[in-house]
């Protein structure tokens, strides 16, 4: 069967939207095909858009990887899926996914804000194996021994401070790191070089996808990380290689709101 596809992205990190309402999911092997850059659409995940599951939801949607792993969340993905959505003049939305609803408003700009989650910081509830909570944790990845502070913002993140992006290992810790056997769900990993106490730059290494241009809830667990440290301010602008996000925490309790771009780049129809 074919159906309509929307291809969109946030600072280069590129989505398919799919509204799969009466479709059967596809297998995780169809769902590699697709994101094949040279014989698929391409992309860093497939968004699945169904209906509403709770009352005052917009939408529910699913986010898959390029290796066809389900994953809890995605910052850039929910603006676009924002952008998707929003009937004409509509300002504010709830989107919905497995564990809740993440707010989004439509900014006069162009620009999409979403609330993401509390920050958890609990190794347990990240999942991250350790005797207890602390700000920075040793990790032995390889013949290399680095600290990194862990937090879940509904998908499990390390951060690693670096002096300068443009050499840090990432291609080489970063596969590492990913399926370190303290990440029993493996982890987003997220090389951070602070600037100033606003603004930072970072690359990261997406769990089941590999390094991306953007990654939303990258860049909020790295402004969580670097305010945990005592690095950051509250607001914070992120540079990434696919552009800058703006990115506002206000400290433990107060969940993370995210602003930046969500943009179409052409739409199809493809068999699933």
């Amino acid at each position: 069967m074919h159906v309509p596809f929307t291809k969109m992205h946030g600072l280069g990190n590129d989505f398919v939207l799919i509204r799969g309402d009466g479709l059967g999911l596809p297998a995780p092997e169809r769902i590699r095909q697709l994101a094949d850059r040279h014989r698929g659409i391409g992309f860093d995940q497939l968004l699945w858009l169904e209906a509403p599951r709770r009352a005052g939801d917009d939408v529910h949607y699913r986010i898959f990887n390029t290796d066809g792993s389900e994953a809890e969340q995605c910052g850039n993905g929910a603006r676009c899926i924002a952008r998707l959505v929003a009937r004409p003049g509509q300002q504010e939305l709830r989107l919905g996914h497995g564990t809740g609803s993440v707010r989004a408003r439509m900014e006069e700009d162009g620009a999409v804000t979403v609330e993401m989650a509390v920050p958890e910081l609990r190794p347990a509830a990240i999942p991250f194996e350790a005797p207890g909570q602390a700000p920075r944790y040793t990790l032995v990845a390889g013949d290399e021994t680095v600290e990194a502070g862990v937090v879940s913002l509904g998908n499990p993140h390390a951060v690693l401070q670096v002096a300068n992006v443009e050499t840090a290992p990432v291609q080489k810790l970063g596969p590492r790191l990913e399926r370190h056997e303290r990440f029993p769900n493996r982890a987003n990993i997220g090389f951070m070089q602070v600037l100033a106490p606003d603004r930072i730059r970072l690359r990261v290494f997406e769990r089941g996808v590999g390094e991306t241009s953007a990654c939303g809830t990258g860049a909020c667990a790295a402004v969580v990380i670097g305010r945990t440290w005592g690095l950051l301010e509250p607001r914070v602008a992120v540079e990434l290689p696919g552009g800058t996000l703006q990115v506002r925490w206000d400290g433990p309790g107060f969940p993370v709101w995210m602003t930046g771009e969500a943009v179409t780049v052409f739409e199809g129809t493809i068999q699933v």
